[in-house]
């Protein structure tokens, strides 16, 4: 007897090529049988007649380190089929501390995309690992470990070089925690500390790890004004140096006087890929971004600790070099300040500016654009979240196009009813994945065959991960699978209304429980953190 049968779905089995009619049987979480099972005895039944059975998505850049400990059923995600979640990006992990507290480590990254209202006690990744999975959630989580987690445990956050000390601490802690199973190593290099590393600083971290089986290298490439191809090549120079893969981070052109065309980015993937690199990149179907603040902040200002940083704006002198870096735009790159747009808080105080734009705040402050920026993070001790309109469709639509494109939505699994219910975070949170299978598959828009598009959010990220047993659906793979109805699924998250599910998704299996039934979230928690070469 089955757990759970399957019937009559159309298959679409995550290798971009397939798709085909079956029923599939589960049992004791796997996918144990794949075929005409109308004869068979199970548990349950799960009529899927005229809807697509593929595998769960795996969101491969997403920041849910924190938020599935105080939002575990994850309902933004869960209603996107997304059934793990990649966290560790852009450099923010919260492990390990090393010799730091866990404190310290909290304080230097919550408010930059990590958010709770947890003190953290943990210190590793099993720590942090425990908590979670003690907690309970209802989808995975794959972790990778952030370098700037690395320079926060041992003092490297200042606009400087590591000292050799530093390097070996890092690396020691880089190489403890790829033990206890994180995915890869992880850079935000527009971000400070992160920012403040060399390319042969990163790359000496990479080769420590690299003789691991299945790891990668994944990177927020920094910001290079007046050269769209810099951030590529350095990335392209750390997996060749090092001899590792690369996963280039939430692809975008944010301004074309800068940045130049995609295809002539893409031609330096191209030939890095035909060179033998295993180099992909993962993008999100909007044309808005989301960043902290501190990304209008010359980063030499943010160098150190928190504190350090704030005294360092409080300074008259430092303070008019700032606004002025912030005026003429970093790098030379100037800001429409009414695109910047405030999506979450923490001082109470500042409930009136949440969802206004940075030039709305300095009309009612009547204040510079620059200053409004610095008082608004001395108000918040920190990073502020905001979304910032900055891209165009045909972009997005060249870049998803791609073939080595996979989807991630750089946000969080969240709850509309739980910790992050004040804030205006970025669509992308509830959107992400329905639609593009609502939008970029059929009609006018399309770019993508459904069969492709799921690949991108399943079969692909999975083999960046090396998942043996997800990301397809085959005889004994873990029964991961999301059912939808692909004339109806879309997304209905605005950048108005964030909390707003997508629709069209029937079911979800994380694990082989309903996580999602008939459209509703049963408050399973069978997610799992998932350690990598186990999975």
């Amino acid at each position: 007897m089955f757990d759970t049968i399957i019937l009559n779905g159309i298959i679409i089995d995550g290798t971009k090529k397939s798709r085909y009619h079956s029923d599939i049987g589960i049992y004791n979480g796997n996918i144990k049988a794949i075929g005409n099972l109308n004869n068979s005895e199970a548990k349950n039944f799960i009529n899927a007649e005229n809807l697509i059975v593929s595998p769960g998505f795996i969101d491969i850049h997403s920041h849910s380190d924190l938020s599935l400990l105080v939002d575990p059923g994850g309902e933004s995600k869960v209603h996107q089929g997304v059934t793990t979640e990649v966290t560790g990006n852009c450099s923010l992990s919260p492990f390990p501390t090393g010799k730091a507290s866990p404190e310290i480590l909290q304080k230097s990254i919550v408010g930059q995309i990590l958010d709770s209202d947890i003190n953290w006690k943990w210190k590793t990744l099993d720590d942090w690992a425990q908590n979670l999975e003690s907690n309970g959630l209802s989808i995975n989580i794959a972790p990778q470990v952030g370098q700037a987690a690395l320079q926060i445990a041992t003092g490297a956050t200042k606009n400087q070089p590591a000292t050799k000390k530093q390097i070996e601490e890092m690396k020691f802690l880089l190489i403890e925690t790829i033990e206890q199973g994180a995915f890869s190593l992880s850079t935000g290099l527009s971000l400070a500390p992160s920012i403040y590393s060399s390319t042969n600083e990163i790359i000496e971290l990479c080769k420590s790890i690299s003789q691991f089986p299945d790891i990668f290298y994944a990177t927020h490439a920094r910001e290079a004004p007046g050269n769209q191809f810099k951030m590529i090549e350095e990335a392209i120079q750390i997996g060749q140096q090092a001899n590792i893969p690369v996963q280039f981070s939430h692809i975008a052109i944010i301004d074309h006087r800068f940045y130049g065309s995609g295809p002539k980015m893409i031609r330096l993937f191209e030939k890095a890929f035909s060179g033998g690199l295993d180099i992909s990149y993962d993008i999100y179907p909007y044309t808005a971004a989301g960043a902290g603040l501190n990304q209008a902040v010359p980063t030499w200002a943010q160098s150190g600790t928190i504190n350090e940083y704030l005294k360092r704006i409080k300074n008259s002198k430092n303070r008019e070099k700032i606004k002025s870096e912030i005026t003429n735009g970093i790098g030379g790159l100037k800001q429409k300040w009414s695109n910047w747009i405030i999506s979450d808080i923490k001082n109470t105080n500042n409930k009136n500016i949440l969802g206004l734009s940075i030039e709305e705040i300095s009309h009612q402050r009547n204040i510079s654009p620059a200053e409004t920026i610095l008082q608004i993070i001395e108000e918040e001790r920190g990073a502020v979240p905001t979304t910032v309109h900055n891209r165009l469709e045909s972009d997005v639509k060249y870049f998803l196009s791609h073939e080595l494109a996979m989807i991630g939505s750089d946000g969080n699994a969240i709850s509309p009813n739980g910790f992050y219910k004040n804030s205006i975070p970025h669509p992308r949170f509830y959107g992400t994945f329905p639609r593009i299978l609502g939008r970029y598959t059929k009609g006018n828009k399309k770019i993508l065959s459904l069969e492709n598009a799921i690949y991108k959010m399943s079969g692909f990220p999975a083999k960046r991960l090396k998942m043996k047993k997800r990301g397809t659906i085959k005889i004994n793979n873990i029964a991961d699978l999301v059912i939808f109805n692909p004339e109806t699924i879309i997304d209905q998250a605005t950048f108005e209304n964030p909390h707003q599910y997508s629709i069209g998704i029937h079911h979800v299996l994380v694990n082989g429980i309903s996580v999602i039934k008939n459209g509703k979230h049963t408050n399973a928690i069978p997610g799992k953190v998932l350690r990598r070469g186990k999975t």
